[in-house]
């Protein structure tokens, strides 16, 4: 393995760490709002490529609260490897459920950046030689410092710094994959911003296709009913 070998969902893995209530409740690094749109983002793209997936939640009744529902509906099955130590690494399921998978890259969304991710990414580099790819706007920190200097602490150790969006366009590689494609797009298109704004000007104005509505009727303004 090398870092110069670009992610393929046949070569990683991915883990969500602690994407809990109170642990965002601390985030001020990104918008909280931001932060839960890209890691349900991410974890649509791992289902998509059907990418090993592992989630891991810390003291989830006594302080964290439970996880996302947004993100456990991606993955109704997970089950939640539940833990006590900040440090997921620490902890036998979590390193039994890795090292499961066989893959060595293991891409990393978690809460606090500087906390729980660095202290895994840190460990796991260490301990079992992973390489560690750590998605830094579906992470978040208590400050913009502490997510920031913890990411350079990071990559000074050898973890690869990452997006979302740039996790599934590796995956996607290629427009021609088309078993991929209409899912891949579909992401963008709900998750991506402005980029997916494009796609929907592009499909719709540019190449004419029919409009999908997915929150119920469009009304026509000169035909919709008075109030």
């Amino acid at each position: 393995m090398s870092k110069t070998e670009v992610l393929t969902p046949q070569n990683s893995q991915l883990i969500f760490i602690d994407h809990q209530p109170q642990m965002a409740f601390g985030v001020q690094s990104i918008d909280r709002q931001t932060l839960k749109n890209n890691t349900v983002a991410l974890a649509k793209a791992a289902k998509v490529f059907d990418v090993p997936t592992t989630i891991t939640t810390v003291e989830t009744d006594s302080f964290s609260g439970h996880t996302y529902p947004e993100l456990l509906a991606v993955f109704p099955d997970h089950p939640l490897l539940e833990r006590t130590s900040m440090n997921s690494w620490d902890d036998q399921k979590v390193r039994d459920a890795l090292a499961n998978n066989g893959r060595k890259k293991v891409i990393v969304s978690g809460l606090w950046t500087e906390v729980c991710n660095t202290t895994f990414a840190l460990s796991a580099m260490h301990d079992a030689d992973y390489e560690i790819y750590m998605v830094a706007d579906a992470s978040g920190g208590t400050s913009v410092d502490a997510h920031n200097y913890a990411m350079d602490r990071m990559v000074q150790a050898g973890v690869v710094p990452m997006t979302w969006q740039q996790v599934l366009l590796e995956w996607q590689r290629d427009w021609a994959r088309r078993d991929t494609y209409d899912a891949t797009i579909g992401i963008v298109k709900e998750h991506s911003g402005a980029y997916g704004m494009g796609v929907d000007y592009a499909y719709t104005m540019v190449h004419k296709a029919e409009e999908r509505v997915t929150h119920g009727p469009r009304l026509d303004p000169v035909a919709a009913p008075s109030a």
